[in-house]
């Protein structure tokens, strides 16, 4: 039974990798899966898969539209460029590696989709690199350190997806475990700065310049904006702001709220709707202050409805992801893998728990969708063990969405073969650089440091 699940798992990530759709193939694996256990094929599929996946949908579609909203807004308004070009402006050519990292960091982290961080900070990474002479083969890396660790699964309060999802199995919010997510966070930063200065010196050294013959090379004069990066940064203040103070505010509406809807409970819905009702703000603030720049209504609609499209595959894929998941954990061969994980470390869930995401994570090529397959199959076993120990949910928040920026990138993950494709790069040239600064890094400090925390260190 326990190979019948490997050899679907390994199906998934191979038909994955060669670019076939997870929505198609995704039950078809999971039936195989299920055929293996001699399970029937269409309750299967209709009672387990859909659902589950179902259920997903319901409890993320809002965050998974107003996000893609959020990102498309950004980007045809020209905020996001702005804030791209303010930043790589004020560092120089020079420190092209940090300018280019922070620049999408300070996107990602006020909630900008990593698709659209990436074509905003190209254009600006490529100048930059240009014109300093550093190998453009970097540029992949620079821009995966700065959308893929420290914004998006470390920093409290980030509005990405893979800090909000925790929240629902763990009581807790998206700024969960502040201190550690911050310390893990810089650490990330520091150390992937250090290894692509590092690589930057060996390949000027052995006389290896910017390159030529690239393509999608941008034009130093495209893509410019008029927009203040003061005024560009306002919506995500407002996001980030306004998620926090609701994120608090939220647990006293549950008295009134139960007067009409009776068995709500705040704990596990505060965090979903302090973030639905910021993003739709960020959204506002930032068609009013681009409107301008957006020229038209039209263009308006144009932003909306690309947005509103793009966020039905990803959350599609995701919630296809979290079916298979519900399949194979229903199956009696998965029992005897989670007796596994949940017994690596009998003293606490997290290193467990680290270990289930980052596979999870890595088969399917997806942050969200391997946290999601993970926590739904084992996050209420992960929270009974913690609080039986005493350890704050918290850090069970945290350790979670640390676990699934690390095995998630590897060459396979759609997001990676996306931005090697925005910079007109292949995996040969350039994915030593991107593993290095968003797996080998990330998947390090995730499991450094759960000793250093049970030291009571952080």
């Amino acid at each position: 039974m326990v190979i019948g699940i490997i050899i679907s798992l390994f199906l998934l990530m191979l038909l994955a990798y060669r670019g076939f759709s997870v929505i198609v193939f995704a039950p078809l694996c999971a039936i195989l899966a299920a055929l293996t256990a001699g399970w029937p094929i269409l309750p299967t599929y209709t009672d387990v898969f859909m659902a589950k996946g179902v259920v997903f949908i319901k409890n993320f579609f809002p965050l998974f539209l107003l996000g893609a909203l959020f990102g498309k807004i950004m980007e045809a308004s020209g905020a996001a460029r702005s804030i791209a070009r303010a930043i790589a402006d004020k560092l120089g050519p020079d420190k092209a590696i940090l300018a280019t990292t922070l620049a999408a960091g300070v996107l990602s982290y006020g909630g900008v989709s990593v698709f659209v961080v990436a074509f905003a900070v190209y254009p600006f990474a490529a100048v930059l690199f240009r014109t300093a002479g550093i190998p453009k083969r970097l540029i992949p890396g620079t821009l995966t350190l700065g959308m893929f660790t420290f914004p998006m699964t470390a920093f409290p309060g980030t509005p990405q997806l893979q800090n909000i999802i925790p929240t629902r199995y763990f009581g807790t919010t998206t700024f969960a475990a502040p201190v550690l997510g911050i310390v893990v966070g810089i650490l990330m930063l520091v150390l992937g700065i250090l290894w692509l200065e590092w690589r930057k010196r060996k390949l000027l050294a052995a006389g290896e310049g910017y390159g030529e013959g690239h393509i999608n090379e941008p034009d130093p004069g495209a893509e410019q904006s008029e927009m203040n990066p003061i005024l560009a940064l306002l919506p995500m203040i407002v996001v980030l702001g306004l998620n926090l103070y609701l994120t608090n505010a939220i647990p006293n509406w549950e008295k009134p709220t139960q007067e009409i809807f009776a068995g709500v409970s705040m704990k596990g819905s505060a965090a979903i709707w302090a973030l639905i009702v910021a993003i739709f703000a960020g959204c506002v603030v930032a068609i009013a202050i681009g409107f301008k720049n957006m020229k038209t209504v039209s263009n308006i609609s144009t932003a909306l409805s690309a947005g509103a499209i793009g966020s039905l595959l990803t959350i599609m894929n995701t919630a296809t992801e979290v079916g298979y998941g519900s399949v194979v954990s229903s199956l009696p061969g998965f029992k005897t893998v989670s007796d596994f994980l949940m017994s690596i470390d009998p003293g606490t869930p997290l290193i467990s728990e680290a270990l289930t995401v980052n596979i999870l994570a890595g088969i399917t090529g997806s942050a969200s969708g391997g946290m999601a397959i993970a926590l739904e199959a084992m996050g209420a076993h992960y929270l009974e063990w913690a609080n039986s120990i005493g350890l704050d949910p918290e850090v069970l928040h945290r350790i979670a969405s640390l676990a699934s920026g690390g095995l998630d990138s590897l060459p396979h993950n759609g997001a990676v073969i996306s931005v090697l494709a925005i910079c007109g790069l292949t995996h040969r040239q350039s994915y030593a650089d991107v593993g290095m600064c968003s797996v080998v890094i990330p998947v390090f400090l995730n499991f450094a440091v759960i000793p250093i925390y049970s030291l009571g260190i952080l």
